[in-house]
């Protein structure tokens, strides 16, 4: 048997280390919408943030975690390296991170006919790829 899609996107967890940095790019700076806040089990608080039917889950642990993920981006570690969303404003959300300090990993580029991506990096050190395809 296959997954039985009830919803067609992914909810995404992310641990953070610096829950204010990380609200504040992915909520003030891309636009994502804030669902609220609620408060986990273990002490952690989750902030939830749309981004159109994707839910991005910030966790700021009570306690910072014993282990960080690897620096490098798609070639620091195997496992989630990055992940991927579809804008119509490639050039200016990218610009604007640039502007904001975040660190471009990637400018603006062809990657093959028809699709073009850029590759910024999140307050926590996360690879977050736009993608833009001509029709």
């Amino acid at each position: 048997m296959t997954v039985a899609l009830t919803k067609d996107s992914i909810d995404l967890g992310i641990v953070v280390r610096d829950a204010d940095a990380m609200v504040a790019f992915y909520r003030d700076l891309l636009g994502f919408e804030d669902t609220g806040t609620m408060d986990m089990p273990d002490g952690s608080t989750m902030h939830r943030l749309r981004c159109g039917t994707s839910l991005i889950k910030l966790v700021a642990p009570k306690e910072a975690p014993p282990a960080t993920a690897p620096p490098g981006g798609i070639a620091g570690a195997t496992g989630y390296r990055y992940w991927t969303i579809s804008v119509s404003n490639l050039a200016e959300i990218t610009t604007r991170c640039a502007e904001a300090g975040r660190r471009v990993v990637i400018a603006p580029r062809d990657i093959r006919a028809g699709v073009r991506i850029s590759i910024v990096e999140d307050p926590d050190g996360n690879w977050l790829e736009f993608l833009t395809m001509s029709p």
